[in-house]
């Protein structure tokens, strides 16, 4: 279930709450008059069955409570309550295949922003990296994955495409464009101050473990496909993000840093497959994701259509 705390004028009110009270995925609706201060108005807070939260904040939308009022998103971990089942058996469709189009946006939007966090984390995970790939040790590789923030800006990339958000598409790309570069040219001057001190060994030598990083090929492309549909499944669907992160993070963080590494030891084959890596990876995950993102899209504007010739 998802709980809504909708702040809307007393005149506006009663549309909010016939049209609450009407649909057959809402219940517990409580309304509070003039009880809110800024703005004022009424309060008034629901439960949605997750399946058709989107279709109500759209509707409420639609009578513009956003610009006169608010609208707070929050989730319900646990509800015990026969009539919350009910809602929930009346929404078409399972909670875990529900996507809540909103949660989707704002959390994808808290991600994307170029900041001094988020590349000190890419610099991190790149240095982490290159010490693995020059060890050929895949424990090392495996601990920059888990460093490494890129996925939020490539799922925000994908969830601006569908849902047509250049602002969100535009922050996810200066993150992008900025973070992997710097996070390159940071093991790059890294390498090379190792390799002076003798920290690293003077030859870039063989990789056994982690030869695949510098050398794509369908696989590579094959695996981001996979990457970048599981990646957005688990965001849209509640599913746990953590090791996602991770396997979408195994083409590209390490990629990146092997760039800087093989240009270290003047490796420019090794640099220029790294860099062939990246790309493909980059954008296999993208276009799974986008894919993805627009099937799931795709049979929300039918139910949508579909909820708004009911409600007519």
């Amino acid at each position: 279930m998802v709980h809504l705390r909708i702040v809307v004028p007393g005149d506006i009110a009663e549309k909010v709450v016939a049209l609450l009270c009407a649909a057959p995925g809402v219940t517990n609706v409580v309304r509070f008059r003039d009880v809110a201060h800024k703005p004022e108005g009424d309060l008034i807070l629901c439960d949605v069955a997750r399946e058709d939260a989107s279709l109500i904040i759209d509707d409420l939308k639609d009578l513009e409570v956003q610009h006169v009022g608010s609208i707070a998103v929050e989730l319900i971990d646990s509800s015990i309550s026969d009539v919350s089942r009910a809602a929930e058996k009346a929404a078409p469709g399972l909670p875990s295949d529900a996507v809540v189009w909103e949660e989707v946006e704002s959390r994808t939007s808290e991600q994307t922003e170029l900041s001094v966090s988020f590349t000190i984390f890419m610099i991190a995970a790149m240095q982490i990296a290159a010490v693995g790939i020059v060890l050929d040790q895949p424990i090392l590789i495996v601990g920059a994955m888990v460093v490494g923030p890129e996925f939020g800006p490539l799922a925000a990339i994908c969830v601006a495409l569908v849902r047509r958000q250049r602002r969100l598409a535009k922050r996810s790309l200066i993150a992008l464009a900025v973070g992997f570069p710097v996070g390159t040219f940071a093991a790059l001057c890294s390498s090379i101050v190792l390799i002076a001190v003798g920290a690293f060994p003077d030859e870039y030598g063989t990789h056994e473990f982690t030869d695949f990083i510098s050398n794509p090929d369908f696989l590579s492309f094959f695996i981001a496909v996979v990457a970048g549909s599981a990646g957005m499944l688990s965001l849209t669907t509640a599913k746990s993000g953590a090791l996602i992160g991770v396997l979408v993070s195994v083409t590209t963080i390490p990629a990146a840093s092997n760039v800087g590494v093989a240009a270290a030891y003047g490796e420019w084959d090794a640099a220029i497959g790294a860099a062939e890596q990246l790309i493909i990876n980059l954008g296999g995950i993208v276009v799974a994701g986008v894919v993805t993102l627009a099937l799931q899209n795709r049979d929300y504007v039918v139910r949508r259509r579909e909820h708004l010739r009911d409600r007519g």
